[in-house]
């Protein structure tokens, strides 16, 4: 219900009752799959069953489809990043062009109605997409009773019944890790719920970790005029990725005005006046300073959501940090219940989710899903986007691989240099013995759709040498990710 007034959700409540109260009024009804969540896994997974003929219910605590990436997160922070860059582009970017504008000025509220009406049209689509595959969409909140039954409680938190159901999928998704000792008041201190609502550009802003999130919401700030400090406890940003990539990807960001501060953990947080006042200390000799700001964004990571689910009491066998514990099927320890997306292992990653909404009903209609997790992408959308899929180096070289290293930088690629957008590199991670693509990592502008070439490369086992034998068009800023693949079993032609 994150991101959604009051008037709103009492708006939505009678629906919800009503859907309800039919539901649980007719004994004779029992669902094939009841999916708990309305998410990127949720709904993905509900159009797929009544795809696949299942009768379906979706239950969705926050009143609009789409989960937090559709309504407080993937969708609206990526318009943000886009009209905050055309912005940064008018205004300090077309000069290698010969292009100059004068009294280039943003209007903060045509930006976020824009934010607004995006994610509106979206889930309305995700709506009827629902109902064009009969999928019974139920506005509230679902508990597990036990195998079998989830009872729902409606929008304004009032009992609407219970639900019988063959299977039931958990696809709640995830909430922001909490800092205790700078608690979240939406306001000044923010979660990237609220960082994505600011009423006014703030002139200061500091985050709080130096992970994707932060990142993407530190340059939509930083763009649109505030001084943006990240503060990170480890010695390095984007923790997971290779790092090559991340050093390189800082030093991109240092040069576009972020400032970092490192090694440096954060001991309390307070607001004072209209800001806020961080006491951060050094982890290398515990030395304190006071740092100040106008909004303190938190953004040191996400936690399952699964507390009261319900999932102990029946019996479901739950891991660290409140996540459920599933097999290769996204089956639980209780026949009938299974989870998905962000309450299971793995990333935390919309498409994830999806992949494995469409596998688990397809394991539920008796069929055979899987999801290939080395295949799995990931993409942080700043300009330049850091895209990888599969091993890093560390992570080669951590598991006793005999690997090759394939690089090409964009400055050696014409349509980069053409587009005066020469930042980045390609980079391969191949078998020493076999030439089998183990990882594939980029920087580039459009690194988030290059990736996907590598993703395909990855599925079907093939090896650098394939992708440098197949003809890329020139000039395009994908030639630079065959010439990569040629560094990683030859030589390229271009560097």
């Amino acid at each position: 219900m994150r991101g959604f007034g009051l008037a709103a959700r009492q708006a939505r409540a009678p629906l919800a009752r009503v859907a309800a109260r039919r539901m649980s009024s007719t004994p004779e009804t029992v669902y094939d799959v009841v999916i708990v969540g309305g998410g990127p896994g949720g709904y993905p997974a509900a159009i797929k069953a009544g795809q696949l003929g299942l009768k379906v219910a979706c239950i969705d605590m926050r009143g609009a489809p789409g989960g937090t990436c559709l309504n407080v997160g993937c969708i609206p922070s990526k318009a943000l990043l886009h009209s905050s860059h055309i912005y940064e582009e008018a205004k300090h970017g077309f000069g290698p062009h010969g292009i100059s504008a004068d009294n280039v000025r943003i209007e903060l509220d045509k930006l976020m109605e824009h934010k607004n009406k995006t994610v509106t049209g979206l889930t309305s689509g995700i709506e009827g997409l629902l109902k064009k595959y009969k999928v019974d969409y139920i506005k509230g909140k679902g508990k597990v009773l036990k195998a079998g039954e989830v009872g729902v409680t409606d929008m304004d938190g009032k009992d609407a019944g219970v639900i019988k159901t063959k299977n039931i999928v958990i696809a709640t998704g995830s909430v922001p890790t909490p800092l205790p000792p700078v608690p979240i008041d939406e306001e000044a201190i923010v979660s990237s719920t609220g960082c994505l609502k600011l009423a006014k550009i703030p002139k200061t802003m500091i985050v709080i970790g130096a992970g994707v999130i932060g990142l993407e919401m530190g340059s939509v700030w930083r763009r649109l005029g505030a001084e943006v400090t990240v503060v990170e406890y480890l010695d390095r940003i984007t923790p997971g990725l290779d790092s090559e990539i991340a050093k390189t990807f800082q030093r991109i960001l240092t040069k576009q005005g972020m400032k970092f501060k490192m090694q440096t953990k954060v001991v309390r947080g307070e607001r004072k006046g209209e800001g806020v006042s961080l006491t951060v200390e050094s982890v290398k000799d515990g030395k304190q300073e006071t740092l100040t700001a106008d909004i303190v964004l938190v953004a040191i990571g996400r936690n399952a959501y699964t507390n009261g689910l319900g999932l102990e009491e029946a019996g479901v066998k739950m891991g660290p940090r409140g996540i459920v514990e599933v097999d290769e099927r996204m089956q639980t320890n209780v026949p009938g219940i299974w989870a998905i997306g962000d309450v299971i292992r793995g990333a935390m990653l919309a498409h994830k989710a999806e992949e494995e909404g469409i596998a688990v009903i397809e394991n539920i209609a008796g069929k055979h899903g899987h999801v290939n997790y080395k295949a799995i992408p990931g993409v942080i959308y700043t300009f330049p986007e850091v895209a990888n899929v599969g091993m890093s180096e560390d992570e080669a070289k951590a598991a006793g691989i005999k690997y090759k290293i394939g690089k090409f930088p964009f400055m050696a690629n014409s349509r980069a240099r053409a587009n005066a957008l020469t930042d980045g590199l390609v980079k391969f991670v191949t078998e020493a013995e076999t030439d089998k693509i183990l990882g594939v990592h980029i920087i580039a502008h459009n690194a988030g759709e290059m990736i996907a070439e590598g993703v395909l490369g990855i599925e079907y086992g093939a090896t650098a040498e394939d992708i440098a034998r197949t003809c890329h068009a020139h000039p395009t800023m994908s030639e630079a990710f065959k010439e990569a693949a040629m560094a990683a079993y030859d030589k390229p032609i271009h560097f």
